[in-house]
């Protein structure tokens, strides 16, 4: 590898698609569409979520290299960003052609599986990867999308902290942790894990945004809304009208207009409340 494809691939670890993909134009005109170049500049171009750029960019690549599993990865990625399913699973197809044991490949090719509801033949891809590199990465991840799929939180949270575990440094599993504990409701966790996940990876507007949204959750005064995070909003309130009717219907008319009268107060304090608190947190965190 030339030192140019060496800094550009150093750029990209630390979160900076920008600057690789200045480095990468500074490449000879022969060097500029060869296969390893191309793969970091579509790697570049997915970081900046430019998913179209990265179709083209693999398409040529492949036009100019001939097969390619790396490649075929892409243009299946940024077909299936592309919501063109059928395109993208053939790309993935042609990749484990070629390359039958590629772990990327497998686990893109599961992820695709997972969106189109093909739990049982997306578990089977991630099995398969996880046999060939248990401790991967894109293996934990993927296995964490196959749990949210699955509906299992409590088995996504778990796997989560595996990924942790095992990659302490890796600002995707700590993210990761953070994203699979706030759908459990524990705030406190999820803050830490989007917080170390910024620090990181403080290029990741995502991750910032995250830990300052959950700053404002942890927030004494959001203590009462906590049931509308952990819950969604539609829930709780069909949790709160079905408590209300039925104590009505069961002749508790004074009962059920307290608990109205209670609900009442709590909707208006959870429109007024959070405004007020994610001010005052975003004064602080600037």
């Amino acid at each position: 590898m030339n030192a140019t494809l060496h800094h550009a691939q150093a750029l990209l670890a630390t979160g900076r698609p920008e600057q690789a993909l200045t480095q990468l134009s500074m490449l000879p005109a022969n060097e500029v569409t060869g296969s390893y170049a191309m793969q970091l500049r579509c790697a570049a171009l997915s970081q900046l979520d430019r998913w179209t750029e990265v179709g083209d960019a693999a398409r040529a690549a492949l036009a100019a290299n001939g097969p390619d599993p790396d490649l075929l990865l892409w243009l299946g990625r940024a077909e299936h960003e592309a919501r063109r399913d059928q395109q993208a699973e053939r790309a993935f197809l042609d990749g484990l052609a070629l390359a039958p044991n590629d772990v990327d490949l497998l686990c893109a090719y599961a992820d695709l599986c997972a969106g189109d509801g093909q739990l049982e033949k997306a578990g089977k891809l991630v099995d398969l990867a996880a046999a060939r590199a248990p401790q991967a990465p894109v293996v934990y991840a993927t296995r964490i999308q196959l749990a949210h799929a699955r509906g299992d939180d409590r088995e996504a949270q778990r796997i989560s902290r595996e990924f942790v575990g095992a990659h302490p440094d890796n600002p995707v599993a700590h993210a990761l942790l953070g994203g699979t504990s706030a759908a459990r409701g524990h705030v406190d966790a999820a803050y830490e894990g989007f917080r170390q996940a910024a620090a990181a990876r403080p290029t990741e507007q995502v991750f910032a945004e995250s830990a300052m949204e959950l700053r404002v959750a942890r927030h004494p005064l959001m203590r009462p809304l906590r049931p509308i995070l952990r819950f969604g909003a539609l829930k709780t309130w069909l949790v709160a009208v079905t408590l209300i009717i039925g104590l009505r219907a069961i002749g508790l008319p004074v009962l059920g207009g307290l608990l109205g009268f209670v609900w009442l107060a709590f909707c208006v304090y959870s429109w007024v409340v959070p405004p007020l608190v994610r001010k005052w947190v975003l004064r602080s965190w600037r």
